[in-house]
């Protein structure tokens, strides 16, 4: 069983910073694909950032040059600083990871598909 944790939410005026961590723990033997999501209210999740296959990171449009994503693979943690933040910006950040829980299974490309609880962030004055 994997799980994820996230961390360092809260309240931030706008052009504000905040950075996010989430750890992974669990019975993981490697984690390609590793993200953060987010859900504002009365919205759909969406893609904020992530890791794909290869280490090449996809980011959405909206926070293109204001969001960095990274990751400690020997931690299993993820990172995503978040600078110029904006009203919009306000969510519920859902982290994302498909670990293989061992050889066998990375192998045979069997992943599990994880979230962690989320984080609320709110960007207001």
């Amino acid at each position: 069983q994997v799980q994820l944790v996230e961390s360092g939410g809260g309240l931030v005026q706008p052009g504000g910073s905040l950075r996010l961590s989430c750890a992974a723990s669990g019975s993981i033997f490697s984690i390609n694909v590793m993200g953060w999501y987010r859900q504002a209210p009365g919205k759909e999740r969406e893609l904020v950032a992530t890791f794909t296959s290869g280490d090449n990171i996809n980011y959405a449009d909206s926070v293109k040059g204001r969001f960095t994503i990274s990751r400690d693979n020997a931690k299993n943690t993820m990172f995503l600083q978040m600078n110029s933040l904006k009203p919009e910006d306000t969510a519920v950040y859902y982290c994302n990871a498909r670990p293989f829980p061992n050889l066998r299974d990375y192998n045979r490309h069997r992943y599990l598909e994880v979230w962690g609880q989320g984080t609320l962030v709110t960007v207001s004055s």
